[in-house]
């Protein structure tokens, strides 16, 4: 498979399914109301958390099954090893999906601050969301069975299919039954099935044959016994991650009322589509760097390396810039609603230029799991448990969201900075100062210098369209200008100027 058609595969399918889910946003705050969709951003929340019931399998599926066409596992201990999984999962579903019914009432009763929605309502929209978020987290198992065979361009054209289900197919849905949100969510449910159907049935497609098969798999808990110490890793490093990314959000979730927070959710959600800039560089290079590395191929790991760095560098750099210099301008292109995209415009950049460092700083970790040893990536997420768990607690109590979003900055810089080099250090000697310097910041400084521009003119668009040209414009020269300051990005261009030659 190539490298290059996954990644841009994958780009096109996390474009499109990030676009449709953002440009659907305000359609669902003007139909369904600010504290109806408050319920959205909780649902999206709960499933992050979901994911500390992961153990670390779905990344280790992913990693075997790759080291499984390399060479590496015999068909018949795969087989075994992922029969054993998929009884964990259902298992770990099971008591996911049941607790957070259980817990139902306590969330609608005595966790969220609706004014306008009934707590009867809430409930049952929540014992809704249970089963959703059971099923979608699920299809973990067999989507890291398509990732690790590099079956990226099939993922790419369901994921996009399902959103497209998801996103559009709820509103054609609640127009005819209603715009609540016990509807929305019941919609989401069948959705999910969908999904883990048709991803069952590829991942089985995938799966060495049964007929192949020397003798019968069997039902043992055995062969998952030596990979405990890698998923285990994974497991706490995942927990951290739930706990880095989503803190703010469940603190703010019971600080602010419910439509507040829907807005906080907004804008929070844009951000976040700068790490999914990161997403389909990292599905598309991780099974192959592990694959690399398992053939001895450390050269060839370290040059996939240091060019998805330039990549991803390029995008969520510009991107982080262009969103968090023209916050307001995009919001109100986007929403129609000046009140709102001013008040949401402050988070939006704050969040946005935190994303970003996190986009770039995530990067070691695909080298330690490349070669299978994350005891430095337990060590950084537990030394940023700490650090920035609190500071966000305390800061979201005291200054709301705004101060939530000054500590996700702020401690993801110190993370970049110290942390990143350390790792860099330990694993590949003369790494990283080469790396941090030719592949980050040459290409972020004159992006945010030339992004920072823009603060001086003062400009009073009232034209949404007007807006949106003004931020295309410029999110098109802050990509332009760091396309041109790296070398992968230059590179690019004088092979296509010689093919077009």
């Amino acid at each position: 498979m190539s490298l290059r058609k996954n990644i841009f595969s994958n780009y096109i399918s996390q474009i499109y399914v990030t676009l449709i889910g953002i440009l659907m946003l305000p359609v669902y705050i003007k139909y369904m109301g600010a504290e109806a969709y408050g319920l959205v951003g909780f649902f999206s929340m709960l499933q992050a958390w979901f994911n500390i019931l992961d153990f670390g399998l779905t990344p280790t599926i992913s990693r075997e099954t790759a080291r499984s066409r390399a060479g590496s596992i015999e068909a018949l201990n795969f087989r075994r090893w992922f029969r054993a999984l998929s009884i964990i999962f259902v298992l770990i579903a099971l008591i996911g999906g049941v607790g957070l019914l259980l817990l139902s009432s306590v969330i609608a009763k005595g966790w969220l601050n609706a004014e306008i929605l009934p707590p009867s309502e809430i409930k049952v929209a929540v014992q809704i969301m249970s089963v959703s978020v059971a099923l979608r987290w699920m299809c973990g198992l067999y989507r890291g069975v398509v990732t690790g065979s590099e079956r990226l361009v099939w993922l790419g054209g369901f994921n996009a299919f399902v959103a497209t289900l998801r996103f559009i197919g709820v509103m054609l849905v609640m127009r005819y039954f209603g715009f609540t949100p016990i509807v929305f969510f019941s919609y989401q449910v069948l959705i999910s099935a969908i999904e883990i159907i048709g991803l069952w049935f590829k991942s089985n497609r995938l799966l060495p044959s049964l007929m192949s098969l020397s003798e019968p798999i069997g039902w043992s808990f055995a062969p998952i016994r030596p990979l405990l110490k890698f998923s285990l890793t994974i497991a706490f490093t995942a927990s951290v991650w739930v706990l880095v990314t989503q803190t703010d959000k469940l603190v703010l979730s019971n600080i602010l009322p419910l439509a507040e927070y829907g807005y906080f959710t907004l804008a929070v959600l844009v951000a976040g589509g700068i790490m999914v800039i990161g997403g389909p560089v990292s599905n598309a290079i991780m099974p192959r760097m592990a694959k690399l590395e398992a053939e001895g191929n450390r050269k060839q790991v370290i040059l996939v390396y240091r060019q998805s760095t330039q990549l991803v560098t390029i995008l969520a750099g510009s991107v982080a810039a262009t969103m968090a210099f023209c916050a307001e301008p995009l919001l109100w292109a986007w929403t129609g609603n000046s009140v709102l995209a001013s008040k949401t415009a402050p988070i939006l950049s704050l969040y946005s230029i935190g994303n970003g460092i996190l986009a770039v700083s995530a990067f070691p970790y695909y080298l330690q799991y490349a070669r299978g040893d994350l005891r430095l990536h337990f060590i950084g997420h537990l030394l940023l448990l700490f650090a920035l768990v609190p500071t966000i607690i305390l800061s979201a109590a005291y200054y709301g969201a705004i101060g939530a979003g000054y500590a996700w900055i702020s401690v993801n810089l110190l993370y970049l900075l110290i942390w990143v080099a350390i790792v860099h250090k330990k694993l590949e000697p003369g790494l990283h100062w080469s790396w941090f310097f030719n592949d980050v910041l040459i290409i972020v400084i004159p992006v945010a210098l030339l992004g920072a521009v823009t603060l001086i003119v003062e400009l009073n668009i009232v034209s949404r369209f007007w807006n949106l040209a003004y931020v295309i414009i410029i999110g098109g020269s802050l990509m332009a200008l760091a396309t041109i300051m790296s070398s992968e990005g230059r590179n690019f261009i004088s092979r296509f100027r010689t093919k077009g030659i």
